[in-house]
């Protein structure tokens, strides 16, 4: 999955991604992790303090306004932990693995 690549109006009839092409796609984000029922990846990203966590966070929030795709942020001292999940498909779309791979390049 390139980061190079933008998301994609998707709509609500479109259908979930099968957990094999999850894992397909997940073979080039290192750190993200699958779900058990295939609906949502996430990935824990660790910061010597809270601020380094919260910068990282803003950086993510922009990207996602940029892109229109927006994650789930968990944060706290020294971490932000990012989820993604295409809520209209309540699933996985191809958009949350190229938001995935934009977030590992900030």
């Amino acid at each position: 999955m390139t980061e190079h690549r933008t998301c994609v109006p998707c709509s609500s009839d479109a259908e979930p991604l099968s957990r094999e092409a999850c894992e397909t796609y997940l073979t080039g984000l290192p750190e993200w992790q699958l779900d058990s029922e295939a609906r949502e990846i996430t990935r824990k990203f660790v910061f010597k303090d809270f601020a380094g966590a919260m910068s990282f966070a803003v950086k993510v929030g922009r990207l996602a306004d940029e892109m229109g795709h927006h994650p789930v942020l968990t944060i706290g001292w020294g971490f932000c932990k990012v989820k993604f999940k295409t809520s209209k498909i309540n699933g996985l779309h191809k958009n949350d693995f190229v938001m995935a791979a934009h977030v590992n390049h900030l």
